[in-house]
């Protein structure tokens, strides 16, 4: 019996995988226009999550009579942010760098404190998954110190971490 069956394979994460390399290879071929591309769909989904936030409270309101204020904050913050990214583009780009620096940082943080979990698989996909997550780590860093040159070179950093992302998602769907 192939040992591919026996462990199992993860379609979940392969078509995940093959997303994040679309993607970036997408991120690739228009560097500007997906720095802007970017702040719009960040913007887009602020406002969303905001709304989605106020609607959910309501929900677990009606039905736990629970009235927490902090979703209705939390999702107002997320609807101002939405509107001040889609109508002040110029200032959205700017901030990119910084956004992109904390997401790459706290998710490659997270990925090392549970790459012990990749062990279960193989050595050989947790050293993988301790290098990807290292590389992470240095691009938010990166990203963080040198904002001013990281705008100029976002789109390719995000189309590069992006593939490592989609290349790890690939190697884990195969465990």
């Amino acid at each position: 019996m192939d040992t591919r069956q026996q462990k199992g394979f993860n379609w979940g994460s392969f078509i995940l995988g093959i997303l994040f390399i679309l993607v970036a290879l997408l991120s690739f071929q228009d560097p500007v226009g997906n720095l802007v591309a970017i702040v719009i769909v960040i913007g887009a989904f602020a406002i969303i999550k905001g709304l989605f936030e106020i609607f959910v409270r309501n929900k677990v309101k009606e039905f736990t009579g629970y009235q927490s204020k902090m979703p209705i904050v939390i999702g107002i913050i997320d609807i101002v942010i939405g509107v001040l990214l889609l109508f002040n583009i110029g200032a959205g780009v700017i901030t990119l760098p910084f956004v992109f620096a904390f997401w790459f940082l706290l998710d490659s943080i997270v990925g090392l404190m549970t790459a012990g979990t990749a062990k279960v698989y193989s050595n050989g996909y947790y050293w993988f998954t301790v290098v990807v997550n290292i590389i992470g780590i240095l691009l938010g860093i990166y990203l963080l110190f040198n904002p001013l040159s990281s705008v100029l070179t976002l789109s390719f950093l995000v189309g590069a971490y992006f593939m490592l992302v989609g290349i790890t998602e690939i190697v884990y769907a195969f465990r």
